[in-house]
């Protein structure tokens, strides 16, 4: 557990009980920060009691795999948002629970993958400009990392994009074929995941833009918040660009492989057709009646000259149309 409290925007006091918090969100000149990872029912019972916070959204807390989004209450806010690494070319998710009130900021993490250290280390950054927003300062930060996170991966997916597109085209003896489907079925499956996650940023920076109860609206810290929202754009933009390439590659290597057996089907249908000669000359001359040339040196010779020839022809013919 974390615990902050700012006084008119600067630092006062860190690491006290959570059941001090109380206390302090009765000042209006006070904002307290509380951090939770994998907390079990009595703090979040203790949670519910030291803010008044509603049940629905302390029982969302509890279910898993919620959607990222903004509920409004009374008295707070409840935010769900998702941080996003790749681990070993996989997406990993950590589910974020937010609950906003108009002097308090209460994080809850579903484990410790999330490193809530750089949210803080912004920040202490950013607290001598922007400390004086109280709330909307905290928040703004804990979005803006989230956001820079999802930057990140999307990024490393359209780099690992690129290269497969690379790839294809090198020489197909280098080429696994079943290593590339599989590596373009994985890369499809991760980019489908973080899609679902980041579409709904936008619903989620745009609600706390228009319907934050004058947290964000209307103050000097909207832009910062217009920036956020940016991001999510940006990253919704350059997530579908990478759907789109990875639907391309895949038609490029179902189309390149329907080429590639074409070209095995024209040079097997070559030699079938040079070796289809000599066949029929030797089924001709193996005939059980008289033929020209029958028992004399002349008509072996003659057999011999016309398959030599025929097949040389052919082939000739068939390497100069590309065939062979």
């Amino acid at each position: 557990m974390h615990t902050r409290l700012y006084r008119n925007g600067v630092l006062d006091k860190e690491g006290f009980p959570a059941e001090e918090i109380s206390d302090y969100v009765r000042d209006p000149a006070n904002v307290v920060w509380l951090d939770l990872c994998s907390p079990d029912r009595h703090d979040l019972a203790l949670l519910e009691e030291e803010l008044g916070l509603h049940e629905l959204a302390v029982e969302d807390v509890v279910s898993e795999n919620q959607r990222p989004k903004v509920d409004v209450y009374d008295n707070h806010l409840f935010i769900t948002i998702y941080g996003v690494s790749l681990d070993d070319g996989r997406i990993d998710t950590v589910e974020v629970s937010v609950f906003v009130t108009r002097n308090a900021l209460v994080t809850i993490r579903a484990n410790e993958r999330f490193d809530i250290g750089q949210v803080v280390r912004r920040w202490d950054a950013a607290g001598h400009r922007l400390g004086g927003y109280g709330v909307a300062f905290l928040l703004h930060g804990l979005l803006d990392y989230v956001v820079d996170g999802h930057l990140d991966v999307v990024d490393e997916l359209d780099g690992r994009i690129d290269a497969l597109e690379e790839s294809l085209f090198e020489d197909d003896r280098q080429l696994d074929g079943r290593a590339l489907q599989r590596t373009i079925y994985e890369l499809r499956r991760n980019a489908t995941r973080f899609r679902k996650i980041v579409m709904p940023m936008r619903e989620v920076v745009g609600a706390l833009i228009r319907r934050n109860h004058g947290l964000v609206a209307g103050t000097e810290i909207g832009p910062y918040y217009e920036d956020v929202y940016d991001h999510v754009l940006r990253v919704n933009e350059w997530i579908d660009s990478t759907r789109d390439q990875l639907a391309n590659l895949r038609e490029t290597r179902l189309a390149q492989q329907g080429f590639r057996l074409n070209e095995i089907m024209k040079r097997l249908t070559g030699w079938a057709a040079i070796i289809a000669v000599p066949t029929l000359i030797t089924g001709f001359y193996g005939m059980n009646v008289p033929y020209p040339g029958s028992g004399r040196t002349w008509g072996f010779w003659l057999s011999a000259v016309l398959i030599c020839g025929i097949s040389v022809g052919l082939y000739a013919a068939f390497k100069k149309r590309d065939w062979l």
